[in-house]
């Protein structure tokens, strides 16, 4: 039984009061919101990873993309890479492996991995046509199909679908002439297939037969961004929005068949149209929750694009997005190593968390960690921070100092000391 039939019987699951403890939220909130849709819960009892809430009320979550590529292939740097995800502090992880044994890689890293884990399962049936036909678009329906299964069965937890790209969004997506027609990897395998075979993408087609295996193992499906923007010309244009009308439609129907459904969106766009963008979203699927990639506010920052996503995850969160998914260093250039990945954790989760203060979450936080910065309370800060290790290795930098009570910026001139000297001297 999946998360949202529960709920809407009325059963508190253990995934429930785990995250009505950790939210600081009422049981019964939790309860109604999972029940009509506004929260999921990606929880395959196969892998029963840590209880996770993403939705309404709740703070921003973090995600982590992790997976090898054709041409670099190494399973001990993705396990080392989900661990170094966690340990930053991401609230769940993606595999978007392309290269190597794909089953291996999957299980090990679900082994090796306590959060949510999510997969885009398209990839492995686009990969085994390659290998099997030479070509992506000799997948047969069947074999989309039986990869969904087989990685349910694995344990995954949540899964992209590009359901919004028809027929009839490929043809509105011929008809926009954007400047870039189309970046998501998995989007383009759906868009020739339909092109090449003349027939509607069979998720979308068959989509009560994917109800039905996501309902059998609770696999909570993620409508993926196919038609997201890769650049900020194309921003909020009609392809875009035609993708989001048909996955409108097919969130209700998930819902109603007892499935946990979320909405991904919407890449590249400038700050402008980004609460627009979530507005439009959240009413046309009812308060789904929001999975967003960046978004990204500039093209031109390649090596920064964990500060471009950083700023458009701030301002998506606050406008409503609920689940924010890192951009690295390494967006647009290269397969990022685990450097890559803790910086980028580290920049979302700022993101996420200014969000939630702009939302009145965690006000607390900051105002005790402003505390302890008063009192010159070094370990309380670092206990508190968002990245300690970096943090104390800036603090330990250029010591030995007289006072070790400051830091080296100021050191003697400390505005804090001199403060507390004149202005609250008795």
């Amino acid at each position: 039984m999946t998360q949202i039939i529960e709920a809407k019987q009325g059963q508190i699951t253990k995934q429930i009061k785990d995250i009505s403890k950790t939210e600081n939220i009422d049981i019964e909130i939790i309860n109604r919101r999972v029940a009509s849709g506004k929260i999921v819960i990606p929880n395959n009892p196969i892998h029963s990873p840590r209880s996770l809430g993403i939705g309404k009320g709740l703070r921003v979550k973090v995600n982590a993309n992790i997976g090898t590529s054709r041409e670099h292939c190494n399973l001990d740097e993705e396990i080392e890479k989900a661990k170094v995800s966690v340990a930053a502090g991401a609230h769940a992880v993606m595999d978007l492996s392309t290269g190597g044994d794909l089953d291996k890689i999957r299980i090990n890293l679900l082994k090796n991995t306590n959060v949510p884990f999510g997969t885009v399962p398209i990839y492995q049936a686009g990969i085994e046509a390659i290998e099997k036909h030479s070509s992506i678009v000799d997948m047969t329906e069947d074999d989309i199909f039986n990869i969904f299964e087989k990685q349910a069965k694995q344990g995954v937890d949540f899964a992209v679908v590009h359901v919004g790209i028809t027929k009839q969004s490929v043809e509105r997506l011929q008809r926009q002439k954007r400047l870039i027609p189309m970046v998501s990897r998995g989007g383009s395998f759906h868009m020739a297939w339909i092109i090449h075979h003349e027939e509607e993408n069979p998720l979308y087609k068959n989509f009560d037969y994917l109800l039905e295996l996501a309902k059998e193992y609770d696999v909570t499906l993620s409508l993926g961004d196919g038609m997201r923007s890769g650049a900020l010309h194309d921003s909020n244009d009609r392809a875009k929005f035609q993708e989001l009308l048909i996955i409108g439609e097919l969130v209700e129907r998930s819902r109603e068949k007892g499935v946990q459904t979320m909405v991904e969106g919407p890449g590249h766009m400038p700050l402008n149209d980004i609460q627009s963008n979530i507005q439009v979203m959240k009413k046309v699927t009812r308060e789904a929750p929001y999975f967003v990639l960046g978004p990204l506010v500039t093209d031109i920052a390649p090596g920064y694009d964990h500060f471009v996503g950083g700023i458009g995850g701030a301002i998506a969160g606050f406008a409503g997005a609920d689940f924010l998914c890192y951009i690295t260093p390494a967006e647009h250039l290269s397969l990022p190593d685990k450097n890559d990945v803790k910086d980028g954790v580290i920049a979302t989760r700022i993101a996420a968390h200014a969000a939630d203060l702009a939302r009145g979450i965690d006000r607390d936080v900051d105002y005790e960690f402003s505390k302890a910065r008063e009192d010159l309370n070094w370990d309380k800060m670092f206990d508190l921070c968002v990245d300690p290790q970096k943090a104390k290795e800036y603090r330990e930098k250029r010591f030995p100092l007289e006072d070790t009570h400051v830091c080296s910026m100021c050191g003697k001139l400390c505005a804090i000391d001199i403060v507390k000297k004149y202005l609250k001297k008795e």
